[in-house]
C-alpha cells in the first residue's frame, strides 16, 4: 500500500506566501511595463465600478515603493498567519480582505483610489495579535506579543494624518482582523474544526 506523506504546515505556508508575494510582483511589473492601467481598479468609494477594488486592491500597488514597503511585512505576517493552520490562515485572510476593502468602499473619500497589501498587513497584524488569547494558546500568544512587538508602531497607520496613505484601508483591515480572530476561535474544550 502506498503512503503518502503529508506537507508540514509551514511548508505549505512558506509556498502559499511566496506564491502570493510573486503574483504581487508579477502585477506590478505589468502594470509597470503597460502604464499603469491596473492602479485604477482599486477601491474607488462609493462607486459601482469601484466595486471591483474590494477584491482587487490588496494585490495592486502604487509602484515598486509600494510593494517593497509592502513584501517584507506580507511575507513574515502572511506566513505566521497560514503556519499554525492553513484552513483557518485562508479563512483570516478572506475575512480581512473582503472587510477591509468594504469598509474602504463605504467610508473613504469619494474620488480616491485605494489599494495595496497594507489591508492584508493590518488584518494580519491584529489577528495574529489577539488570537492567541482568544485561544487561550501559549504559542499563539506569544506570536502575538512577538508581532506586536515588532509592529506596534505601523498601527498608528489607521489614524488619519498621512497624505496618500489610506488609513481607512488600514483601519478597516485592523478591524477585519479584529474580526477574523473573534470568529476562528477555537478554545481548548469547544468543538472545533481540524485544519
Amino acid at each position: 500500500m502506498p503512503t503518502t506523506t503529508k506537507e508540514p504546515a509551514w511548508g505549505t505556508a512558506a509556498l502559499l506566501t511566496g506564491g502570493f508575494v510573486l503574483v504581487l510582483w508579477v502585477l506590478e511589473v505589468v502594470d509597470a511595463a503597460t502604464g499603469n492601467p491596473l492602479d485604477s481598479y482599486g477601491v474607488r468609494p462609493r462607486t459601482e465600478d469601484g466595486l471591483v477594488g474590494i477584491l482587487l486592491a490588496p494585490v495592486l500597488h502604487f509602484g515598486f515603493d509600494h510593494l517593497v514597503s509592502n513584501t517584507v511585512p506580507v511575507l513574515v505576517l502572511g506566513f505566521l498567519t497560514l503556519m499554525t493552520g492553513v484552513a483557518r490562515g485562508l479563512a483570516a485572510t478572506a475575512i480581512i480582505w473582503v472587510v477591509g476593502g468594504l469598509g474602504v468602499w463605504l467610508f473613504a473619500q469619494p474620488g480616491s483610489v485605494h489599494a495595496g497589501a497594507s489591508i492584508l498587513i493590518f488584518g494580519w497584524i491584529v489577528f495574529l495579535v489577539v488570537r492567541g488569547f482568544l485561544n487561550r494558546n501559549t504559542l499563539e500568544i506569544l506570536i502575538g506579543v512577538a508581532v506586536f512587538l515588532l509592529y506596534s508602531s505601523v498601527l498608528l497607520g489607521v489614524l488619519p494624518g498621512q497624505p496618500g496613505v489610506s488609513w481607512q484601508g488600514h483601519l478597516f483591515g485592523a478591524l477585519g482582523g479584529f474580526l477574523a480572530a473573534r470568529t476562528l476561535t477555537t478554545r481548548r474544550g469547544e468543538a472545533s474544526v481540524t485544519y
